[in-house]
């Protein structure tokens, strides 16, 4: 397992864009694992949460698990399709938050093991500083030895 400062860290160097963004990896368990986007530098010309950076805060929490529960030398999870629903604009930092349950994680690493892939929902809340969910998504991703 690794800290969600090493995360954040690692994250921010290997994707700069997230640094630019202020990517902040808040949490990182073997089940949940969540990332913080400040308001600052990812507000629209409307003063509230840029829809992209609400999307990104939310597609880089399938990566995290290849840290700290999806971890399979050779393996990654990428993303294959998301989906996002906007609920309410953002004015705040939001932190965007998923979960995957134990027997989700032990069929992606069984299946990947023996078949060089696996596929697997995760479901993200994005929610605000008042704890309102802002967005919501749903992405498919596949756990995929390279």
């Amino acid at each position: 397992m690794t800290t969600p400062a090493d995360l954040t860290t690692y994250v921010r160097s290997m994707i700069p864009i997230m640094d630019a963004m202020g990517v902040e990896v808040v949490e990182a368990g073997r089940n949940a694992v969540a990332a913080r986007l400040p308001a600052g530098p990812n507000v629209n010309h409307f003063g509230t949460a840029y829809a992209g950076s609400l999307f990104t805060v939310a597609e880089v929490l399938g990566g995290l698990y290849a840290s700290t529960s999806l971890v399979l030398e050779g393996a990654v999870p990428l993303i294959k399709s998301m989906s996002i629903d906007f609920l309410r604009p953002a004015t705040s930092d939001v932190v965007s938050r998923a979960t995957l349950a134990d027997d989700v994680i032990d069929r992606v690493l069984a299946e990947t093991a023996e078949r060089g892939k696996s596929d697997f929902e995760l479901v993200a809340e994005v929610t605000d500083a008042e704890g309102t969910v802002v967005a919501r998504t749903r992405g498919l991703y596949q756990m995929r030895r390279f």
